[in-house]
């Protein structure tokens, strides 16, 4: 494949320095707002933790109704899913988990979510992905260079690229 320029069109390196400060300026605005998001998600995982830990001790009915939605835990016939069962497991966690763990996990303590499902840890594994993109897990590399998880407001605050303390950084 031929990478040469076309004639009368920029390469990065020519571009014009007004239109690269905007640029730069709109990148750096970018990632500030992907941070502030990733901590709000934060916040509202731990604000969300601590409702159902009330709901837990008092009973759901200290919940109304838009609450409980909010929270994922619908007053009616649906039964919580997969996804609440995989948040549940993160939150009650003392140490990262893999997929596997998490599987086995929700296997032991409500078999009959999994019962019917022909794969479940690949259920599992794209709902744990669903939640680091929620900001509500992260991901890192376990000892055995296995992707664990860990429910993100038991994850220390520091920023997504630094390295953890075994030195692998997180695993996107």
């Amino acid at each position: 494949m031929d990478h040469a320029r076309t004639p009368g069109r920029p390469g990065a390196g020519d571009a014009n320095p007004h239109v690269a400060d905007v640029v730069r300026r709109a990148e750096q605005e970018l990632c500030q707002l992907i941070e502030e998001r990733a901590e709000i998600r934060k916040r509202i995982g731990t604000v969300k933790r601590t409702i159902l830990g009330l709901a837990k001790l008092f009973g759901d009915d200290i919940l109304d109704a838009v609450l409980l939605d909010f929270v994922d835990r619908k007053k009616g016939s649906r039964q919580p899913g997969i996804t609440s069962a995989c948040r549940r497991v993160l939150m009650d966690a003392t140490r990262p988990m893999s997929a596997r763990d998490v599987c086995d996990e929700i296997q032991r303590t409500a078999p009959d979510f999994l019962a019917r499902n022909r794969n479940p840890m690949a259920t599992i594994s794209i709902i744990l992905g669903r939640l680091k993109d929620y900001g509500e897990a992260t991901a890192s590399l376990g000892d055995r260079g296995q992707r664990v998880w860990l429910w993100a407001t038991e994850h220390d605050s520091r920023s997504r690229h630094e390295p953890d303390r075994k030195g692998s950084g997180p695993v996107a």
